[in-house]
C-alpha cells in the first residue's frame, strides 16, 4: 500500500511539473560570444582595472551582492532596477531606476540577461559587459522618436538590482 501511494505522489508531481513547464514558452538560447568579443570585453576589463568573472557563454560579470533566496530562471518574472550604457562611451541609453523597478519576463530580455542573471538571487545586484551577439546584434536600436539609441554591433554594460523573482 506504501508502494502504491509512493508512486501515485510521484506521478502527480510529474504531472503538476510537465503542466508548469508547458506554461512558459521560453528556451535556453545556446547563443555565445565569438572570440573577437571576448578578446574586446577583456581588454576594456583589463585596461579598467575591472575585476570580473566570465560567463560561458562570454558575457562579463562582476556581482556586487549576490542576493539570498531564490536564483531566477527563464520562465521567472523578474522586478529590476537597471542602468545600461554603451561601451567604451558611457553612455547611457536606458534606465529604470524608480523604487519600484520594472518587471519582466526574463525570458523577453536579450540573451545576455538570459544567460547571467541566474547566477543572482532574489535582492542580488550584478553588472554585466555584454557582447553585441548577445545583446542587440547589428541592429540599431531606435526611441520612439525615431532617433538610434543603441548603435548597430554595440557593447553593453548594464549595472543591474534584482529586486524580485517571481
Amino acid at each position: 500500500m506504501k508502494n502504491v501511494f509512493f508512486l501515485l505522489m510521484a506521478a502527480v508531481i510529474f504531472t503538476i511539473s510537465c503542466k508548469k513547464n508547458e506554461s512558459c514558452a521560453y528556451t535556453e538560447s545556446p547563443a555565445s560570444a565569438t572570440d573577437a568579443e571576448r578578446a574586446y570585453l577583456q581588454n576594456y576589463i583589463t585596461t579598467n582595472s575591472i575585476t570580473a568573472i566570465e560567463h560561458t557563454s562570454g558575457v562579463f560579470y562582476t556581482i556586487g551582492n549576490p542576493g539570498t533566496g531564490v536564483n531566477p530562471s527563464i520562465c521567472s518574472s523578474i522586478t529590476v532596477k537597471y542602468i545600461g550604457t554603451l561601451i567604451p562611451s558611457g553612455a547611457q541609453f536606458d534606465a529604470s531606476t524608480g523604487a519600484s523597478g520594472v518587471t519582466f519576463s526574463l525570458g523577453q530580455l536579450i540573451v545576455g540577461w538570459q544567460k547571467v542573471l541566474p547566477v543572482l538571487k532574489n535582492g542580488g545586484s550584478i553588472t554585466l559587459y555584454i557582447p553585441p551577439s548577445l545583446g542587440y546584434g547589428q541592429q540599431n536600436v531606435r526611441d520612439a522618436a525615431g532617433n538610434i539609441v543603441i548603435p548597430g554591433n554595440s557593447y553593453l554594460k548594464f549595472t543591474i538590482e534584482l529586486l524580485n523573482v517571481q
